[in-house]
C-alpha cells in the first residue's frame, strides 16, 4: 500500500476515533481535557493531506461527522440546520463529480473550495473549544473571545459553502453545456453525411432502362 493510501485509512480511522472522544465520558471537561484532545485529534486529521495530497472523500467524512457530533456537543452554535447545510454541500459536490465523470470530464476544486475546507477546521475546532471556555486570559485584562470568533466563524462557514457550493454548480453546468452542445453539432453533421440519395419514382427508372 502506497503512502497517500495509507494516510487516507489512517484520516478515516480517526473518525470514529473523534467521535468517541467528544461523546464518550472517559474524558473530563472540567480541566478541558476533552475539548483540547478533540481539537489537536481533528487538526491532525484535517491537516494531513492540506498540500500536496488532495483527499476529497476523507475530508467530506471527517467533516460530516464533526458537524453531527456538533450538533448535540454545542447546539447553541451549530443548530441541526447548519450541519444540514455543511452535509448538503457535500452531497451536491459529490454528486456533480459522479455526474460528470460519467460524462468523461472533471471539475477541478477552486481555490474557493479550498479556502473553505480551512473556514471548516476554524470553525470546528472553535466550537469545540467553546464547549468549555468561553474565551481565554491573555495577559493581565485582555481575553481571547473564543465564543464570539466561533460564533463569527460558524456564520461566515455557512455563507463559504453556499457560495463555493453555487461556484462549482456554475462550472459544472457550463462544462457539461458546452458538452451537450458538441454532442449536438457532432449528431447533425453525422446526419447531414449519411443523408440517402433520392431514388427517381418508378416510372422514370422504366423510361431510363427502355431508352
Amino acid at each position: 500500500m502506497n503512502l497517500p493510501n495509507s494516510i487516507t485509512l489512517i484520516r478515516i480511522f480517526s473518525i470514529p476515533l473523534l467521535i468517541w472522544v467528544l461523546s464518550s465520558a472517559r474524558f473530563s471537561s472540567v480541566n478541558g481535557e476533552k475539548e483540547l484532545l478533540a481539537s489537536a485529534l481533528f487538526i491532525a486529521a484535517s491537516m494531513t493531506t492540506m498540500g500536496i495530497l488532495l483527499d476529497p472523500l476523507a475530508d467530506k467524512l471527517l467533516i460530516a461527522a464533526a458537524f453531527v457530533v456538533l450538533v448535540q456537543l454545542n447546539p447553541s452554535l451549530v443548530p441541526a440546520w447548519v450541519a444540514i447545510v455543511v452535509i448538503g454541500r457535500e452531497f451536491l459536490v459529490s454528486g456533480l463529480r459522479s455526474i460528470a465523470a460519467s460524462e468523461g470530464f472533471t471539475i477541478e476544486a477552486s481555490e474557493l473550495g479550498k479556502f473553505k475546507m480551512v473556514v471548516q477546521i476554524v470553525s470546528v475546532v472553535a466550537v469545540i473549544l467553546d464547549h468549555r471556555w468561553k474565551e481565554w486570559p491573555v495577559y493581565r485584562y485582555y481575553v481571547f473571545p473564543i465564543h464570539w470568533i466561533a460564533l463569527a466563524a460558524i456564520w461566515f462557514m455557512v455563507c463559504v459553502s453556499l457560495v463555493s457550493a453555487i461556484d462549482y454548480f456554475v462550472a459544472f453546468w457550463s462544462k457539461i453545456d458546452r458538452r451537450v452542445v458538441k454532442r449536438q453539432r457532432r449528431a447533425f453533421i453525422l446526419s447531414r453525411r449519411r443523408k440517402p440519395v433520392p431514388v427517381p419514382p418508378q416510372a422514370d427508372r422504366d423510361v431510363a432502362t427502355s431508352t
